[in-house]
Parts: structure tokens; C-alpha cells; sequence
């Protein structure tokens, strides 16, 4: 595979600057935005960079290696892409785009029961390495509906959200017309007519849809009936009953989510979860709330040897990578990172931004003379 490498954005924060530039308004503010006044957007990444790392420059180094095994899987790195709902909305295609390059680079990729590429088309990407992230419907025939496409599109791993019992309050998607039901309002026209590279793109590649749902959805639904369909169909808040429900059904690896304390962790275990994601959904439901890495750490110290322990929200460079890994963490997932790429570069973004990334923590291992990445915690500075 060449080298995607793109010089003139060398760091997440040019390519962030680049996709604003790029993308209509509404839209990067649907990336980037969280809830409420986005304390918790920004303590998710401040606190992170508060860790600290110990470098050994005078040991025998012989080189370090990135690979990481996860779930039976041996990966390149030690990170993949999160889920994202309405990606293609973000940046026309941008789900296949991600698939294919997390594909390529041998990383995984979470698609979203709200992404705009099907399970099926995914699957193809990606060989039938991607993992699925579901929204927990009402309808328990729905969920096996959709859990007997996963499995037989082949994914590895089911990721049940824990971490949207409601609807969050995102002042900027209220006020651009992004919340349930969605509207397009004069200034959204707008702001396209302001973006020509985004709109032919996303001419051209179609309405953003939910592919995945789409064979469930009634025909002829406006966009406000769209919303609200969406609304009656899932059920956000996880209980033990609808876990049991599916850690039945589903024969392959499971990982809740979104937990972030203790006995919630402790129940995910014994309800037969394979792995925990420590999540506050990028800080878009509460404003409140501890950042991802306070309580990753917390919970590393009781549960790291019994669950396989993975991290989201507020990493945004190969240094955050390694904060995480080292405060427990066996894996890493970025959402908005990627999705900056792709809002900046197009079909060239996904491929840049892992580029970049692995680049960016292989520099980090060799500088700290971390040979592997489970010796991450060795160099954390208590």
C-alpha cells in the first residue's frame, strides 16, 4: 500500500481546520459538537493530556511494534474508528470511505445501525472484519432481525450502546435543524450553495440515507415522519433483560458501550460481556460528566485483568493513543479524528489519517523505548 501521507496536514487540528473550510456549517457542527455548553467535549481531550509519560533512554532498545491482538484479531495498531451516525451527511460516502481505508491498514471499523452505508455493503469493504454497533430497537423482532445480518455478513463483534438512555440537548443540531425530526432551512441551503466541493459530492454520491434500516422503513416518509419513525423505533436505555436477550442470540464477541463506573462494569461482565468500551459518546449527552480517561483508570485497576478494557472520546493524536494505553486500555477508538480527515481530504482522508496516526505512535513508542504495546502502562507516571 503507497504512503497516503499528506504533508500540508500533519496533525488532526489541520485537517480539522481544513474540513471546516470544506463542509457546510451545519454539518461540521453535527461532527464536532456535543451537548448542552460542550464542557464535557473539552475535558474528554484536556484531561487526557494531562498524563504523563517515562521514557528509558538508556536501556537496550531493538524497535517497536504496533500490532496488537484484539478479540483473535491480530491488528496493525492499537486503534480503530468509531461508530458515527449520518456519516454520509458529514461528508458524502464518507462510511465506505472509512471502511475500506480501516480495511486496508488492517484496523477495525464500527459501522453505526444510523450509518449510511448497509451492513452488507460494509461487509464487502471489509471482508467481513468490521464490527457492528447497535442501537437496542423496541421490537425484539427487529433486533433479531438485524443480528442475524451481522452474523451472516460474517462481523467478528456486536457492540451494544449503553450511553443514550435519551436524547441528547445539542443546542447547535437544534438550532441547524438536526434534531428529531430534522428540517433544512434557508441558511442550511445556504451555507451548500457556500460549499460546492461538498454539495457535487454529495450530488453525485445521493441523499444521505440509513441503509442499514432503509429495508424497514415505510415508503413515502417526509423527513419529519422519518424522525419520527426513527423516535418510536429504538429504545435507548440497556437492562439486564435485553443484554441476556442478546448474548443469547449472538454466538460472537460482545462489548457494551459506554460504561464508565464500577457496578455497571461488573454487570456487563456477568451478563457475558466480552469487552467493555469506557465511552461518554464524545461528550454529546452529558454535559456533567467525568471525562473517558478518569474513570478508564479507575476501572483498569478493578476489572483490567478479567475484561478486555477499550477507550472513546477526546483522542486526537498518537500521544493521546499512548495516554490511553497507559492508563489501562488494551485499544482505541476515534470518531470526529477520522471524520476530520475525511471532510478534508475526501476519499484520500481515511487512508492519510491512519497513515498519520501510526506514524504519529510509533514515534511516541520509540521515544519512550516501549517495545510493545501492553508495556504502555510501565511508562505511565503516577
Amino acid at each position: 500500500m503507497a504512503d497516503a501521507f499528506h504533508s500540508q496536514y500533519p496533525s488532526i487540528e489541520h485537517l480539522r481546520e481544513r474540513a471546516r473550510q470544506r463542509m457546510p456549517r451545519f454539518a461540521f457542527e453535527y461532527l464536532e459538537g456535543g451537548c448542552f455548553s460542550n464542557v464535557n467535549l473539552q475535558r474528554n481531550t484536556d484531561e487526557i493530556r494531562e498524563i504523563q509519560l517515562r521514557p528509558w533512554y538508556l536501556n537496550d532498545f531493538a524497535g517497536a511494534t504496533m500490532k496488537t491482538e484484539l478479540f483473535g484479531m491480530t491488528y496493525d495498531a492499537p486503534f480503530g474508528v468509531a461508530p458515527i451516525g449520518l456519516q454520509g451527511l458529514i461528508w458524502p460516502r464518507a462510511t465506505e470511505i472509512l471502511a475500506k481505508a480501516a480495511h486496508q491498514h488492517n484496523l477495525p471499523f464500527i459501522l453505526s445501525t444510523v450509518g449510511t452505508a448497509s451492513i452488507e455493503t460494509v461487509a464487502e469493504l471489509t471482508e467481513g472484519n468490521a464490527w457492528f454497533q447497535l442501537y437496542h430497537p423496541v421490537e425484539s423482532d427487529l433486533r433479531d432481525k438485524l443480528l442475524d445480518r451481522v452474523a451472516a455478513a460474517g462481523f467478528p463483534v456486536l457492540v451494544i450502546l449503553a450511553d443514550t438512555p435519551t436524547f441528547a440537548y445539542r443546542p447547535k443540531e437544534i438550532r441547524n435543524g438536526l434534531s428529531i425530526p430534522p428540517k433544512m432551512s434557508v441558511r442550511n441551503v445556504v451555507q451548500m450553495m457556500m460549499r460546492p466541493t461538498w454539495s457535487f459530492s454529495q450530488l453525485a454520491a445521493g441523499a444521505p440515507e440509513f441503509q442499514t434500516m432503509k429495508p424497514y422503513i415505510p415508503k413515502g416518509l417526509n423527513m419529519k415522519h422519518l424522525g419520527l419513525f426513527m423516535n418510536k423505533t429504538f429504545s435507548g436505555r440497556l437492562n439486564a433483560a435485553k443484554i441476556e436477550a442478546i448474548r443469547e442470540r449472538w454466538k460472537g464477541k460482545l462489548v457494551i458501550k459506554g460504561i464508565v463506573n464500577a457496578d455497571d462494569a461488573e454487570k456487563a461482565i456477568q451478563l457475558g460481556a466480552d469487552g467493555i468500551i469506557v465511552s461518554n459518546h464524545g461528550g454529546r449527552q452529558l454535559d456533567a460528566g467525568q471525562s473517558t480517561i478518569k474513570p478508564l483508570a479507575a476501572l483498569a485497576k478493578e476489572f483490567g485483568t478479567r475484561t478486555t478494557l477499550m477507550m472513546d472520546s477526546g483522542i486526537r493524536s498518537g500521544p493521546d493513543v499512548a495516554c490511553a494505553l497507559a492508563s489501562g486500555a488494551k485499544f482505541a477508538f476515534m470518531g470526529r479524528s477520522f471524520m476530520y480527515g475525511v471532510g478534508a481530504l475526501g476519499a484520500r482522508g481515511g487512508d492519510h489519517t491512519m497513515t498519520m496516526l501510526k506514524r504519529q505512535l510509533q514515534q511516541v513508542m520509540e521515544q519512550l523505548a516501549c517495545a510493545r504495546v501492553v508495556d504502555f502502562p510501565k511508562h505511565l507516571v503516577q
